[in-house]
C-alpha cells in the first residue's frame, strides 16, 4: 500500500518540462512573441475583412495552404517598414509588419514526394501592408531569399499582388537616392532555368512587382486581376491619361496576349493550381489511375475532312486528371501543358485541327517553343502530337513575322536534351511537321503513326495544283478535268498513307492507338538518363 502511494506521489510530481511552463515567460521572450503576434491574421480582423469583402484571401492565409502543415518557417518577419523618421515605432510595428513580404520555405506535396523533392521556397507581397509596394527592407529581404533560392535549388513561389516600388521609406533616404543598384530583379531573373519559379496574381499587379512576375516560368492568375509594366500613377505621370486600376490589363487582354498562363477563379484554385504545376517538377507518384486506352482508338475520325477536339486525345492519353493546359486563350493552333503518364511527368504540345486546320501560326509556335525551354530546362520528358498541314502561309500571316517565329522551333528543338517523342495522329506535311517532330522525323526518340496518319511534302492537294499545272489546264472538260485532279490526288494519298511511310522507313512505326502510353513509357525507359549539364538552355525565355 505504501508503495503505491509512493508511486502515486512520483506520477504527480511536476516535470522539468512542466516546471517550465509555469513560470513567467521572462521579458526578452515576451516581446519576441509580441512583435510576432503582429503580423498574425487573427491580430488583424479589419484586414482579413476587408480582404473577404474582395473575395480574396490574406498573404499569410495562401502562404499555410500552400505548404505542408507545420511545415513553414519564415525568415525576416520581424521587418518593419523604413519609414522611423515620419512614424512611432508603434505605428510601423502595428501596421507595417514583415515591411510588406512574408517569406521563408518549407515544404509542398510532402505526402507525394521525398522530403529532399518537397522543399520550396516562398515570397508572399502583402497588399494589405502599404498596398504591396516593395520598400527598403522588403527589397533587402528578397535579395537574401534569392540567393537562397539559388545556392540551395530551392523551387519558388512568388505572390506577386502589389504596386511597385515604394517612395515613402524616407529612412532610405540617407543612402539610396534612386536606388537601381539593388540586385532584387537581377537575381530573381537569374533562378529562370535554375529552379521552376511560379507566380501567382490575385487582385492588382503594377511595376516592380509585375516586372518579377514576368520572370517566372509560369504565371496563375485569378480572374479579378490586373497586370501591368506601369500602374495608374505611372500612367498618368506620363502623360498618357487618367485610368481606374481595373482598367490596365484585365485578364481578357492578359490571357489571350499569352501574359497568363493559367486562369483561375479564386485564391483558393491559384494556390492549388500551384502545387499542382510545382509537381510536375518534384518527380513521379506511385499511385496513378487512367481510363480505358481503347478509346484513343476512336478519337480521330476515320474521315479525314472531319474535325476533332485534340484536347480530348490528351486528356485521354494521360493519367486521369492529371493534365493542365498552359495558356489556352492564345496561340489558338497549339495546345501545350503538362501531364502525367503512369505517374511520370510530361510536357506536351499537339496541333488544333479545330483551328486554322492546324496550321501553325506565329503565336502558337512562339507557345511551343516556350514549353519546349521550360521542359529542357527542368528535365522533363516532351510528348508531341502531330496533325498539321505545315506552317500557314500567306501575305497576312508574313505580317506578324511568321519567319522568325515559327522557326524558333527549329532552333530550340534541335538544341533539346530531354527524351522527345512524336506521335502523329493524323496530318504530317511540310516544314511544319518537321519542326513537330524536333526538326525531323528522324530526330525524335521515335516517331509513330496512327493508322489515321498521312504524310507529304506539302498538301497533297496544292502539291496537285502545282506540280500539275499545267497538264490540268490543257483539259477543256471541266469535269474531265476534275476526274483527273482527283485521281491525283488519290495517288499521293495512297503513297502517303502511315503504312507505306513506315514502309519507307521514313517513320518508325504504325501503331494501335491504344498502344500510345506504352510507347512512350517504353521509350522513356530506353532513353539514356540526362546529366545535369545536359540542359543547353538555362534559361526559360519569358516569351
Amino acid at each position: 500500500m505504501k508503495t503505491d502511494q509512493k508511486k502515486d506521489k512520483v506520477a504527480t510530481k511536476p516535470t522539468e518540462t512542466q516546471q517550465s511552463e509555469n513560470k513567467p515567460i521572462r521579458p526578452d521572450l515576451a516581446e519576441v512573441i509580441r512583435r510576432h503576434a503582429f503580423g498574425l491574421d487573427e491580430n488583424r480582423p479589419a484586414v482579413v475583412a476587408k480582404r473577404q469583402e474582395k473575395n480574396q484571401r490574406t498573404a499569410r492565409t495562401n502562404v499555410e495552404d500552400l505548404y505542408d502543415t507545420g511545415s513553414f518557417i519564415e525568415y525576416g518577419a520581424l521587418a518593419i517598414a523604413a519609414q522611423r523618421e515620419r512614424r512611432s515605432l508603434d505605428d510601423l510595428i502595428s501596421k507595417t509588419p514583415t515591411d510588406g513580404l512574408i517569406a521563408g520555405i518549407g515544404s509542398v506535396n510532402g505526402s507525394l514526394f521525398h522530403e529532399d523533392k518537397a522543399r520550396c521556397m516562398v515570397m508572399a507581397y502583402d497588399y494589405t501592408v502599404l498596398a504591396g509596394t516593395q520598400g527598403f527592407f522588403n527589397h533587402k529581404k528578397m535579395d537574401r531569399m534569392l540567393y537562397l533560392a539559388h545556392e540551395q535549388h530551392l523551387p519558388l513561389v512568388f505572390f506577386a499582388e502589389g504596386g511597385g516600388g515604394r517612395p515613402g521609406d524616407v529612412d532610405a533616404q540617407g543612402v539610396v537616392v534612386a536606388g537601381l543598384d539593388l540586385s532584387t530583379f537581377g537575381g530573381f531573373a537569374r533562378l529562370s532555368g535554375h529552379v521552376p519559379v511560379i507566380g501567382i496574381v490575385s487582385g492588382l499587379c503594377f511595376a516592380g512587382n509585375a516586372a518579377l512576375l514576368g520572370c517566372c516560368d509560369v504565371i496563375i492568375a485569378t480572374k479579378n486581376s490586373n497586370i501591368g509594366m506601369g500602374g495608374p500613377v505611372m500612367i498618368e505621370g506620363g502623360g498618357l491619361g487618367v485610368f481606374k486600376p481595373e482598367e490596365v490589363g484585365p485578364m481578357d487582354v492578359q490571357t489571350q496576349n499569352g501574359v497568363v498562363d493559367i486562369e483561375v477563379e479564386d485564391d483558393v484554385e491559384a494556390v492549388a493550381t500551384a502545387k499542382k504545376y510545382l509537381s510536375y517538377f518534384q518527380g513521379a507518384t506511385s499511385s496513378w489511375e487512367a481510363g480505358d486506352p481503347l478509346r484513343l482508338r476512336t478519337l480521330v475520325p476515320e474521315s479525314r475532312k472531319r474535325a476533332y477536339n485534340v484536347r480530348s486525345v490528351v486528356k485521354a492519353m494521360a493519367d486521369t486528371d492529371s493534365f493542365l493546359e498552359l495558356k489556352p486563350k492564345f496561340g489558338l493552333s497549339m495546345v501545350t501543358g503538362l501531364l502525367r503518364i503512369e505517374g511520370r511527368p510530361f510536357g506536351i504540345i499537339a496541333n488544333n485541327c479545330m483551328h486554322m486546320a492546324g496550321a501553325i501560326e506565329a503565336e502558337g509556335a512562339d507557345k511551343v517553343a516556350r514549353l519546349m525551354m521550360l521542359c529542357n530546362a527542368h528535365g522533363l520528358p516532351i510528348i508531341s502530337l502531330c496533325d498539321t498541314p505545315g506552317f500557314m502561309v500567306g501575305p497576312e500571316i508574313e505580317k506578324r513575322a511568321q519567319v522568325r517565329h515559327v522557326c524558333r522551333m527549329f532552333v530550340i528543338g534541335s538544341h533539346i536534351t530531354v527524351p522527345y517523342f512524336t506521335i502523329v495522329l493524323r496530318r504530317g506535311y511540310g516544314l511544319g511537321a518537321m519542326a513537330m517532330a524536333k526538326g525531323g522525323f528522324h530526330e525524335s526518340f521515335f516517331t509513330a503513326a496512327w493508322p489515321t496518319g498521312e504524310f507529304g511534302g506539302m498538301g497533297l492537294e496544292g502539291a496537285v495544283k502545282a506540280g500539275f499545272k499545267k497538264e490540268l489546264a490543257a483539259i477543256e472538260d471541266p469535269q474531265k478535268r476534275e476526274e483527273l485532279y482527283e485521281f491525283l490526288v488519290a495517288q499521293l494519298y495512297e503513297r502517303g498513307k502511315a503504312i507505306n511511310m513506315a514502309a519507307y522507313l521514313e517513320i518508325d512505326a504504325v501503331i494501335d492507338p491504344a498502344d500510345t502510353r506504352k510507347w512512350i513509357i517504353q521509350g522513356l525507359k530506353s532513353a539514356p538518363a540526362r546529366k545535369p549539364g545536359d540542359a543547353n538552355h538555362s534559361f526559360v525565355d519569358p516569351w
